[in-house]
């Protein structure tokens, strides 16, 4: 009889069980967001790697600029786009897979730093820790969005665990690869050009299997690592320099970004200085505008980052104390459990049930930080962990915190979490009550350290915010109410809180109360465009047509490539008789948007003339 031969010599592993199980969780949410209203983004940052990477399939590659902006996740985008069909469901499935990627990635990271490798303890501190990144709140919301969060985290914590998982230095040829990989994800996310002093010191401070000189491997090794991150930003530099003739390394918004983080104002968020409109897309064009106008005349992208750079840099340079205090400010709001969501999607997912209930930074966190302590002596693997997070930190400080931006410390920190737990529990099983006491002493700290209140109620007001103007944009008028009360409890004065207001009056229909605030806005901000416009889209619709002539060519003035105040005034023009003047505005708007139906159908409109 012959014996019989095994089907597959592939077995399941743990670390397989919690890839299919992060994944299962990852793909609900996203089915979740594709039945609900947010599946397609209309605004925010979102909105913004959307619309261009839609351009970039028109046609549209390059604008003889440099990118301002980083353009690496909008050109994946574009090419899965090409790929698969336009839409946001293969590229979310793609980043399904990632983050439970991710996943398997921090149960071997525990595995590997936890004293006694491989033992039940181990596994048992990494299944919690992989748990935790599962059920972790704006995890699950940034593997389902259009945004190259999950990306990054990946690749960071993939290239954490090539490092913590080979006792020698990196070879030459993988010092390549590495640099490679930091240097295409620099492409989409900056801030992982930070990870390169932890692979120097891989490379410096592991030990090398080469039969050559320690020098020579170590240098050649060191060499090929910034070769390697250097063609992986060059699709950046390349353009800038080349092409658009710019000094301007990967995206010249580095600059606005110091200024939003270096400023008398600023406090440690991305609170827009007075000029600047929230999300990205107006922020970027406001930046652009108002340097120019400083400056009196066209600027390049790099002379804009400039301009910028310098505000900041002057600020620093005349209120030195003032910088120092706003740095550990900075210092605090990374490791506060306060979550500032500029987008506000992970709160608007969570209350719309399309996320799981879970864990928050704030918890994490507290837990980590006494296992970071405890752990630097008992654990020499973990070490590398803890660089990772303080390098993260330390590429944030310069600018300023967001939930997506600190993200990529929160596997290490359940790496952590998890670990000391476990640690705990142990401790007090076996009897060893004096280390148990002092985790329970140092999370006493790190809990007050990480949980201390946040007072401006601007901060409160934002999430209120958002979700009101998302419900405004899906027509839900009921919960918009609800949620621009809460907004404007907050900050009964701020222009965008009244702006949103007026709109929702206005979606209602009553007019004089949209009035009122669209006057309020423009009582605090004169050069408000959308109240403008808003202003005279009501004369308008009252066939007013010399108010509505009047608030247009305001709006146009401020923002002169605006194609829909174009169209409007061109209406404003028709209403009037004057279709000449109506055709010169049509004309403007149809060269700014050609593809626009509305915009065509109105020129066709003013060329036949009356009937």
């Amino acid at each position: 009889m012959i014996p019989r031969k095994p089907l597959s010599r592939f077995h399941l592993q743990l670390a397989h069980y919690v890839f299919a199980g992060v994944l299962l969780i990852r793909v609900v949410v996203l089915a979740r967001l594709t039945i609900s209203p947010y599946l397609l983004p209309t605004r925010g940052d979102m909105h913004f790697y959307d619309d261009w990477a839609q351009r970039i399939l028109s046609g549209q590659f390059i604008d003889h600029m440099a990118f301002y902006g980083l353009p690496g996740y909008a050109y994946l985008l574009a090419i899965l786009y090409k790929l698969a069909g336009y839409g946001p469901f293969v590229p979310a499935l793609l980043q399904a897979l990632l983050d439970a990627g991710t996943a398997v990635l921090v149960y071997k990271v525990s595995v590997g730093i936890f004293p006694g490798t491989g033992a039940r303890r181990a596994q048992i501190a990494g299944l919690v820790a992989a748990t935790g990144w599962a059920l972790f709140v704006p995890a699950q919301t940034y593997a389902a969005i259009l945004m190259p969060t999950a990306w990054v985290v990946f690749i960071f914590w993939l290239i954490l665990w090539r490092i913590i998982s080979h006792r020698n230095a990196p070879t030459a040829w993988e010092a390549l690869i590495l640099g490679l990989l930091v240097g295409l994800t620099a492409t989409a996310i900056a801030t992982i050009l930070f990870l390169i002093p932890l692979l120097i010191g891989a490379i410096l401070l592991k030990p090398t299997v080469s039969a050559h000189s320690q020098f020579s491997t170590r240098t050649s090794a060191l060499v090929l690592l910034f070769f390697g991150a250097a063609v992986g930003t060059s699709p950046c530099w390349v353009h800038n320099c080349l092409i658009a003739r710019d000094r301007v390394i990967l995206s010249a918004h580095s600059g606005i970004n110091f200024w939003i983080g270096n400023n008398p104002s600023a406090n440690g968020y991305p609170r827009f200085p007075p000029g600047l409109r929230a999300g990205q897309a107006a922020m970027l064009q406001d930046s652009i505008d108002a340097a120019e106008s400083a400056a009196g005349h066209p600027l390049k992208r790099g002379e804009v980052s400039h301009y910028w750079s310098a505000k900041a840099r002057d600020y620093i340079e005349r209120d030195p104390g003032g910088w120092l205090r706003l740095l550990v400010l900075k210092f605090r709001t990374f490791w506060s459990a306060f979550q500032y969501d500029d987008l506000s999607i992970v709160t608007i997912l969570r209350e719309q049930r399309v996320t799981f209930p879970g864990i928050y930074f704030g918890l994490v966190a507290a837990f980590a930080l006494p296992a970071v302590v405890l752990g630097w002596k008992n654990a020499p693997a973990g070490r590398w962990v803890t660089s990772a997070i303080v390098l993260q930190m330390l590429a944030l400080l310069p600018v300023f915190t967001t939930e997506r931006y600190r993200l990529s410390v929160v596997p290490g920190l359940l790496v952590f979490a998890a670990s000391g737990l476990v640690m705990f529990f142990n401790n007090v099983a076996t009897g060893s009550f004096r280390p148990a006491l002092a985790y329970i002493a140092l999370l006493a700290v790190s809990t007050i350290f990480v949980s201390w209140p946040q007072h401006d109620p601007s901060l409160w007001a934002l999430d209120a915010y958002n979700s009101g103007w998302q419900a405004l944009e899906s027509n839900n008028l009921a919960l918009a109410e609800k949620k621009l009360a809460v907004a404007y409890a907050y900050v009964p004065a701020n222009s965008e809180t009244l702006f949103a207001l007026g709109n929702l009056r206005l979606a209602q229909q009553k007019t004089d109360d949209a009035l009122a605030f669209y006057w309020a806005v423009l009582s605090i901000d004169p050069k408000h465009k959308g109240a403008l416009n808003n202003l005279g889209v009501i004369a308008l619709d009252a066939r007013d047509y010399a108010n509505a002539e009047s608030w247009f060519r305001q709006a146009a003035q401020i923002d002169p490539g605006n194609a829909k105040t174009h169209f409007l005034l061109a209406k404003t023009f028709l209403g009037k008789g004057n279709r000449e003047a109506a055709q010169a505005e049509i004309d403007a708007a149809v060269r700014l948007k050609p593809d626009q139906p509305e915009f065509r159908t109105l020129s066709e409109q003013i060329k036949v003339g009356p009937p």
